[in-house]
């Protein structure tokens, strides 16, 4: 593979090229992830016209992909680490891919809620498990390059979805069926992830399978005791509500308060998209320069003034201005979150599940609750609340701090910068 995601030369160590082509096939998976989700999620309005739904029984259904993923990740840290990484991916992109296919086709041709329903259910323990597995994999990658890369390994995920949603609105104006869009594409997405996990390292994939079914279970208990990694998952939870609100939420919010066409509405969510990917593309430069606590600190703050200017400028240019500051400042939270808890990697499986477990709930509530303010306060009114979170949030950044850790025994390459 060619090289997907660079740094800044001469300040890095070089990397044996293993780790180099494992950074690459992580990038792939974490795109592909990203390019699964929007795929659906860009058909949702061909789903709903098919199935003939209206927007409680569409929200009702919606929820099977959301408890799909809830149900994987409390034991997807113990799959990963008995299977590894590499083949914790491979299983979860075939149900992905499932998922996908039987929820076109069951809404496109068959017509059956309760097919779709199912569909999404595998859709979503796939990705959930996905998720987990390939921030393991990323967070392993990380330690071994000796600098901060995660957050670019999302910043693919949103590149990732940024094509999802084009290429479904493409085949929506071109009148594809969801029956045919979505069987097509997750033959390729499982092709392309199956070629990225390939390229994971081995000695990852090896080390995950080591200990005993009763000593894996008794990591996972223990990591839900940890206090570090209980306060990584709040602010990983709140960081994932505030990513969550805008994609929901944010270009309802300009169309209901300020008065714009749905295409400019459309227009400003891509503004936050690409504040969020840019974001998640210098981040790390800014990390490694100044460490984590620093940085988080700052980009939480930039994400809480952001979100209160969105709501509160009363124009909408000045409005725009505040989601911009909104995405750039919401784009590191979530990743590094994850980075944080896997700074050990033995334990690593185990304590992204857990955070992982208790971000993600932030995605199964957050819309009904923004949806309950919305109708008693108005849409932009209730995106009031994320600034209101996010302020006592800055004081559980100092958990983020980077343990020191050894160097890697294998590739001799040094712990990655303390924070």
């Amino acid at each position: 593979m060619s090289s997907t995601i660079d740094a800044p030369a001469g300040k890095r160590p070089p990397a044996p090229r293993a780790v180099l082509t494992a950074r690459n096939g992580v990038a792939v998976v974490f795109a592909l992830n990203g390019l699964a989700v929007a795929s659906w999620f860009s058909r949702v309005p061909a789903a709903q016209e098919a199935l003939d739904l209206n927007p409680g029984r569409l929200g009702l259904l919606l929820l099977c992909a959301s408890a799909g993923s809830l149900l994987a990740m409390p034991t997807a840290g113990l799959v990963t680490q008995r299977l590894g990484p590499a083949r914790t991916v491979a299983v979860s992109v075939v149900l992905v891919s499932l998922g996908l296919t039987v929820a076109g086709l069951s809404a496109s041709l068959v017509g059956s809620v309760v097919g779709v329903g199912f569909g999404l259910a595998a859709f979503g323990f796939g990705s959930g498990m996905c998720d987990v597995a390939m921030n393991v994999e990323g967070a392993a990658v990380e330690k071994r390059l000796g600098y901060t890369i995660l957050p670019r390994f999302h910043a693919a995920w949103s590149l990732g979805s940024v094509a999802g949603a084009g290429l479904g609105a493409g085949a929506a104006h071109f009148g594809v069926p969801v029956g045919v869009h979505l069987p097509v594409l997750s033959v390729l997405i499982l092709a392309g992830t199956l070629v990225g996990a390939r390229a994971f390292l081995a000695a990852t994939a090896e080390a995950a399978g080591a200990g005993e079914p009763a000593a894996r279970r008794q990591a996972l208990l223990a990591a839900w005791r940890e206090p570090r990694t209980l306060l990584v998952g709040l602010l990983v939870l709140v960081m994932a509500f505030t990513e969550g609100s805008a994609n929901d939420w944010l270009a309802v919010a300009f169309v209901d308060g300020y008065g714009v066409d749905e295409a400019v509405g459309a227009a400003v969510f891509g503004v936050f998209v690409v504040g969020m990917t840019i974001g998640r593309t210098v981040g790390t430069v800014a990390i490694d320069r100044w460490g984590r606590v620093p940085v988080l600190f700052t980009t939480i703050a930039m994400a809480s003034a952001g979100a209160a200017l969105a709501v509160l400028a009363g124009n909408g240019p000045l409005a725009v201005v505040g989601v911009a500051l909104w995405g750039l400042g919401a784009s590191l939270g979530f990743p590094v979150g994850m980075s944080a808890v896997a700074d050990d990697e033995d334990k690593a499986p185990a304590r992204v599940s857990v955070v992982a477990v208790i971000g993600y709930t932030a995605f199964l509530a957050g819309p009904p609750l923004l949806g309950f303010l919305g109708d008693h306060f108005g849409v932009l009114s209730a995106l009031g609340v994320v600034p209101l979170l996010l302020l006592p949030t800055l004081a559980l950044v100092p958990v983020l701090r980077e343990r020191p850790a050894a160097p890697d025994t294998q590739t001799g390459a040094p712990a990655a910068k303390v924070g």
